[in-house]
């Protein structure tokens, strides 16, 4: 590698200047490649913390001033120098959050492409204007113009998996509709966050527009959440987390993307080579660590047969080792986490699923494991594994698959492997998720496609245009003529 991370501290933005934090002390952040020290951030006070958030309320209603042009203008340098800083940016995501060094530049690339589509879509943004005649009883002289204002502040808590594209997601429709910015980043991926912010500064950032936060959840995370000054809060996380967040944050606007336990339902007319491709494909990208990443299989139990053995010859062609090898299946983030998935498995196990493939561990390396005969009473059936683990499910009708979907906690995605397209409407319909993929797998893109969960996998909706609608509200002024 080019740089020399070891021990390096990662310093905090307040007022457009790289600080310390006045506790002296420090959180170190470990590759999940190989357990090496990626760098240090500061373990910041509330009070430090306090006087972010403070000085970034004070110059909101000037941002919110600004011509929107000059907004824009501003993202797309950032987007610029972001491209400028790929390959800086893409190592330190590949070193911190265990990301193949292709994967990691391929993310930083596609956040810039993200700032600017935001940057255009921003300049779209209208108002309205009604008539209080076109309502029974109303009077034509009466006349509402509604505008689109910004909440002020908002908290932006980004996860460890996608540390800057994730972050960019919420920082740059943020800032294009006025609001000002309280980045809080994930510890795992927080020196990625401060690099990406980086050059943010460089695009010429106004003072105090975006402060960062870095800091132990147990002495800052309720109270950035529950701060005064906080307008609005969009996070990506844990479903536990943001449920905890939503209680603590009250009565302000909060947008959240959490957790899924996302199927892929594979019927008898499927094509079964391209559906057990999407499968591995989806399940186990980035070692499954995805909320987007298909965590059951639900099958037709006249074609799971051959549909296994697909699976099976699809997973035993990957390769498992470390990041900087370009492994397809690569350390998970930690050893708690793998534990996690393990003890899925082996409950599993112990309850009667059929091993198809079986992945060795080593340490928080898991390599892909495959289960068949899943059933419901196996926690692998409903717990989000976030890991390398396929649970197959057979099914004996249609219905067996909309019911267990229904069943499930989680409402984020789902897919439908069918050629009947007309029958894959029909049971889309019925599924309680954000999106149905038909034919393909589960994924979070294209960026400006709307990106929502139901039930225990969030709230609000994102995706470029409605991240910008989410960081607006309605302003009337209504206009009394005699």
């Amino acid at each position: 590698m080019s740089l020399c991370h070891e021990e390096r501290l990662y310093k905090f933005l307040h007022n457009n200047e790289w600080k310390e934090s006045d506790t002296g002390e420090v959180i170190q952040i470990f590759s999940p490649d190989d357990k090496k020290v990626v760098g240090q951030v500061p373990a910041m006070s509330q009070l430090e913390v306090d006087q972010a958030i403070q000085d970034t309320a004070n110059v909101q209603e000037d941002w919110a001033q600004q011509e929107v042009n000059d907004r824009a203008e501003l993202l797309h340098r950032w987007a610029d120098e972001l491209e400028k800083m790929t390959d800086e940016i893409g190592e330190m995501i590949h070193l911190e959050v265990g990301k193949t060094l292709s994967s990691a530049k391929g993310e930083v690339k596609r956040t810039a492409e993200l700032v600017r589509y935001t940057a255009e879509e921003g300049l779209r943004v209208a108002g309205g204007f009604m008539q209080g005649g076109s309502f029974p009883g109303g009077k034509n002289a009466t006349k509402a113009i509604v505008d689109k204002v910004p909440h002020g502040v908002v908290l932006a808590i980004s996860p460890f998996n996608y540390p800057v594209n994730l972050a960019a997601a919420k920082i740059a429709p943020a800032l294009i509709t006025g609001n000002t910015v309280i980045f809080k980043p994930a510890t795992q991926g927080a020196i990625s966050g401060l690099l990406m912010i980086k050059a943010l500064v460089k695009a010429g950032l106004p003072q105090s527009v975006l402060n960062t936060v870095t800091g132990r959840g147990s002495v800052i995370g309720d109270y950035v959440v529950q701060h005064e000054k906080i307008d609005m809060i969009s996070f990506t996380g844990g479903t536990d987390t943001g449920q905890h967040i939503a209680q603590k944050a009250s009565m302000i606007p909060v947008v959240l993307e959490l957790g899924g336990k996302d199927p892929a339902i594979v019927l008898e007319d499927a094509d079964l080579k391209k559906a057990a491709k999407e499968i591995v494909s989806g399940a186990l990208s980035y070692s499954g660590q995805r909320c987007t990443a298909i965590k059951r299989v639900i099958v037709m139990d006249s074609v799971a047969d051959e549909l296994a053995s697909l699976i099976k010859e699809e997973v035993d062609s990957l390769t498992v080792g470390k990041a900087s090898e370009s492994a397809n299946i690569t350390p998970m983030i930690n050893e708690k986490s793998a534990q996690f998935v393990v003890n899925l498995i082996e409950d599993a196990k112990s309850k009667g699923a059929s091993v198809i493939s079986e992945g060795v561990r080593d340490g928080n390396l898991l390599g892909a494991t495959v289960l068949d005969n899943v059933t419901e009473d196996m926690d692998v059936a409903w717990e989000e594994q976030f890991g390398p683990v396929i649970p197959i499910m057979r099914i004996n009708s249609e219905f067996e698959a909309i019911r267990l979907e229904k069943q499930n906690k989680y409402g984020l995605q789902a897919s439908i492997f069918t050629k009947d397209i007309e029958n894959a409407f029909a049971i889309a319909e019925k599924l309680h998720v954000g999106t149905v993929q038909i034919n393909g797998k589960t994924s979070r893109g294209p960026d400006h496609f709307p990106f929502l969960g139901v039930k225990q996998s969030g709230l609000g909706v994102q995706g470029i245009g409605r991240s910008i609608d989410s960081m607006l509200r309605d302003k009337v002024t209504v206009l009394n003529f005699s």
